[in-house]
């Protein structure tokens, strides 16, 4: 990271932390997307209950996860500030809070699993897919969660390059024990969509000793001996980490949920239609990786313009970012529009789950619009630290506005399914006007605060 003076130089920045952030996030969601996908080719009940047991897991997962993306603004603003020598205990505290939270959520998950599944109306056989899945994927847990906090120390240095090339060097292991589970070749057992879950759970041990090796013996990371004094739990660092992380992670759960809480309201229909929906916002949340990968981005560079109190830089590249976001939207809606028919195929051959899933696609062209907005848009809040009044304005946007709409277009309107589709649009056009406001205010605050020079 360094300071640019020109907006060719911002840009230039801008690209070099964004590009590789995006290969990593699309790499870390093609697991999921290889999972869907092959776990449909093997049969409609096993996709199907690898999208009940996604729709629980990845809530869990991001909220909870987003806590530990406290990590990057505080990192970004301590170097930025000058303060390197307080980012060893912050990584390392993050690292133990990452654990506590992946066993608490074990913990809770062995109580709370069979009720919820018990209690939803779905067949025998989707429910015990999506139960076996979930198991295999706790394997992973705990690794996944340290890697989060080793991935937010490395890209808080601008190095995200890195993390691209561990996640690109994971992915092949993957999609090779996807194949080998699932389909039970080579003299491994056949496990259909629960083989998914046991491939995740290897790569994500992968991922994390290689990062952990990165920062321990490769510059800058070893610079920063993060791993040399073992300091104990700190818990006056965790509530520093906490009070940033909970709201950060509580906003991204509201958002992630709500598609979630859409797939599980969609058990009232048969198997072919909850195929067909998670087909659709698979490839649909394929796309939102790129504004979250802008969003992601954006914390890194306006955190470090923040810490170094050059706010009209920071400010620069808030609506750098959220433009670049909203022009690819257009394009990447287009392609959406015209090859929706072409995409279903990626997931099924029944010709009932492709008629449905390319009319669901129809849909989500929409809601990639105000995706572009609000995702960088909180992106650059997280970077200014605020983050409080960003989780009331995403819990009223998606559950006050968003899914009770949702459910009443598809249960009093002839819009039947497609109306959770509506609801979610709305809701995302919610988030985006009232994030887009916050950062115009908080920006003015910043600038009043600082008394610096008027733009």
């Amino acid at each position: 990271m360094r300071e640019t003076n020109t907006i060719r130089d911002k840009i230039k920045q801008l690209l070099i932390i964004l590009i590789p952030i995006l290969i990593t996030q699309l790499g870390m969601f093609a697991m999921n997307f290889f999972d869907t996908i092959m776990s449909g080719r093997y049969s409609p009940i096993d996709l199907a209950g690898v999208a009940i047991g996604s729709s629980l897991w990845v809530p869990v997962f991001t909220g909870l996860s987003g806590i530990l993306l406290a990590v990057t603004p505080i990192v970004a603003q301590l170097i930025g500030g000058g303060n390197r020598k307080d980012v060893p205990q912050t990584v390392l505290q993050g690292v133990y809070a990452a654990i506590a939270l992946s066993l608490a959520i074990m913990a809770a998950g062995a109580l709370v699993l069979d009720p919820i599944l018990n209690g939803m109306n779905i067949e025998i056989g989707v429910r015990s897919v999506a139960r076996d899945y979930l198991i295999a994927l706790s394997f992973g847990m705990v690794p996944l969660f340290i890697y989060n906090v080793l991935r937010s120390f490395i890209d808080a240095l601008g190095m995200t390059r890195v993390t691209m090339i561990i996640t690109l060097l994971s992915l092949p292991i993957n999609v090779l024990f996807n194949y080998l589970l699932i389909f039970g070749k080579f003299g491994f057992p056949e496990l259909g969509g629960v083989g998914a879950g046991y491939a995740s759970a290897i790569t994500y041990w992968t991922i994390t000793l290689i990062a952990f090796w990165v920062v321990h013996t490769k510059a800058p990371f070893n610079e920063f001996s993060v791993f040399k004094t073992l300091y104990k739990p700190n818990l006056f660092k965790w509530k520093e980490l906490f009070l940033i992380g909970v709201p950060i992670g509580l906003s991204i759960f509201f958002e992630v949920s709500i598609f979630s809480a859409v797939t599980l309201l969609m058990s009232n229909y048969d198997t072919v239609v909850i195929a067909a929906h998670q087909a659709a916002i698979n490839f649909a949340s394929f796309l939102y990786m790129i504004p979250l990968s802008i969003s992601m981005a954006l914390t890194i560079v306006v955190g470090f313009e923040v810490g170094a109190k050059r706010l009209r830089d920071a400010k620069i590249y808030s609506w750098m970012g959220v433009s670049f976001a909203l022009l690819l939207a257009v394009m990447y809606g287009v392609i959406l529009l015209v090859f929706r028919s072409e995409i279903s195929y990626l997931y099924s051959d029944d010709p009932y789950v492709l008629e449905l899933t390319a009319h669901f696609l129809l849909y989500a062209v929409f809601f990639q619009l105000s995706d572009a907005i609000q995702a960088p848009v909180q992106g650059a809040l997280r970077g200014y630290k605020d983050v409080n009044i960003t989780f009331m304005m995403a819990l009223v946007s998606y559950w006050v506005i968003g899914l009770p709409l949702g459910y009443a277009l598809a249960n009093y309107t002839a819009f039947g399914p497609y109306g959770y589709w509506l609801g979610l649009t709305s809701g995302l056009t919610a988030g985006a006007i009232t994030l887009s406001a916050r950062l115009v205010s908080i920006q003015k605050k910043f600038r009043k605060q600082y008394h610096f020079k008027s733009e």
